[in-house]
């Protein structure tokens, strides 16, 4: 059998510099906290722990005062920030610049959609961390899509504004797409 490694395989460039900046940060102090795992990958989980980072919970932050803690590539939504700020903690912010600029575009999009009378989707896994600090850039509430199942929860008689996680597939995105198209009012 022959294994050949695709020269394109590995990390996206988001995660790749997020990694650096950890590397970075535990250059210069002996530990970081890292909210949630800073990649899915637990082999390079595991090496960044022996280097001195720890992986925590929201939860945990009250503990962190005065300490540093790692915002991971996926971003996270603007109460993390303000609760780090309330309690002390010093962040390194290696958000991903391609989710960063999704989140404006949901800041963006509810500020439309409001004004229409309208809604935000996302295509995205629930839960998933990237999805949280999408759905959590503003108070209204976001609907999340995973299949075309769930596109039963959208108002069709209501304008939408279609956003994607970045790592979904672009052809899910372009049928589901389609289906509201389909489906809509006044597509």
């Amino acid at each position: 059998m022959r294994v050949e490694i695709d020269s394109h395989s590995g990390f996206c460039f988001g995660v790749v510099r997020a990694i650096s900046r950890a590397e970075e940060a535990l250059q210069e102090q002996s530990e970081v906290f890292s909210l949630g795992d800073i990649v899915h990958n637990r082999v390079e989980v595991q090496r960044l722990e022996r280097l001195g980072m720890h992986t925590v919970t929201h939860d945990q932050m009250p503990e962190l005062g005065g300490r540093s803690l790692f915002i991971r590539a996926h971003g996270e939504p603007p109460s993390t920030y303000r609760l780090a700020e309330e309690l002390g903690i010093e962040l390194i912010d290696a958000t991903c610049p391609v989710v960063a600029k999704l989140q404006r575009r949901v800041v963006e999009a509810h500020e439309k959609m409001r004004q229409v009378g309208g809604q935000v989707v996302i295509l995205g896994k629930r839960g998933h961390a990237e999805v949280i600090g999408l759905t959590g850039q503003v108070e209204a509430p976001t609907l999340v899509v995973e299949t075309e199942e769930d596109l039963d929860q959208i108002d069709f008689t209501r304008p939408i504004y279609f956003l994607s996680q970045t790592t979904q597939s672009i052809s899910l995105f372009q049928h589901l797409c389609d289906r509201m198209r389909s489906r809509a009012t006044d597509p």
